[in-house]
């Protein structure tokens, strides 16, 4: 059994926010009891508690910034936090899994296009289910919780499920994902908290082929470049 833990990372055409971005972590049975104790220690190295809340929450965009419940953390401890979570995913070698949706091209393609948020799921979906066909097992599916893409989002897994695949003429079967996809808040889950941060880094620095100037942002860069390394990406359209 694998489970699997998605977020996204929102677009704003606006700000030059382009793309959007969802993906996830795979995390089987033998890895979940490593994972979970590192990620407590994670946060109990910074909060002084490992207890699931609002307040020992690692989002990364305030992670980054230094906002809300991290505003009183330095820069460095902050980068330190990036950067364990960053070798606890490459070290215990979890399968990963980004999907890019290129906004602009992607409405420019199409008379009707799929809203971002919904074909992005479905696209990772399809990923998932191809990696548990080849693991021959099964899984299950977490998501951040949005509030305005959750009915929708369920049922169009049980419409995938009923048709037995998902749309368009390159559909693909969902067979081995079961139940539902669960929505749950980030504060809720350490797992994910940990996709949440490595969304945040490749919709930040996945566009930058070189470190950027200013320090902070080439150390995040770098523990960028380490994740990408053992990341899969689909770029759409």
């Amino acid at each position: 059994m694998w489970l699997a833990y998605f977020d996204e990372n929102k677009f704003d055409l606006s700000t030059g926010r382009d793309s959007f971005w969802i993906g996830g972590i795979y995390v089987s049975e033998e890895a979940l009891p490593e994972l979970e104790k590192r990620l407590r220690q994670i946060q109990t190295d910074i909060f002084g508690s490992s207890v699931l809340s609002a307040k020992t929450e690692l989002h990364g965009k305030e992670l980054f910034h230094g906002k809300g419940n991290l505003r009183r953390h330095s820069l460095p401890e902050r980068l330190k936090v990036f950067n364990a979570v960053a070798d606890a995913l490459v070290e215990l070698a979890l399968p990963l899994q980004l999907i890019r949706i290129d906004v602009a091209k992607h409405r420019k393609r199409y008379t009707t296009p799929e809203p971002e948020y919904r074909l992005g799921l479905m696209l990772i979906l399809e990923r998932y289910s191809e990696f548990l066909e080849q693991q021959e097992a099964r899984g299950l599916v977490f998501c951040d919780y949005e509030a305005d893409e959750i009915t929708q989002a369920v049922m169009d897994f049980s419409a995938y499920k009923q048709a037995g695949s998902t749309k368009y003429w390159f559909g693909r079967s969902l067979e081995p994902i079961h139940d539902t996809i669960y929505f749950t808040y980030s504060h809720h889950s350490r797992f994910l908290q940990a996709a949440d941060l490595m969304v945040y880094l490749a919709a930040r620095f996945d566009h930058q082929n070189m470190p950027p100037a200013k320090w902070h942002e080439a150390q995040a860069w770098a523990i960028w470049q380490k994740i990408k390394a053992s990341v899969r990406i689909q770029h759409w359209p």
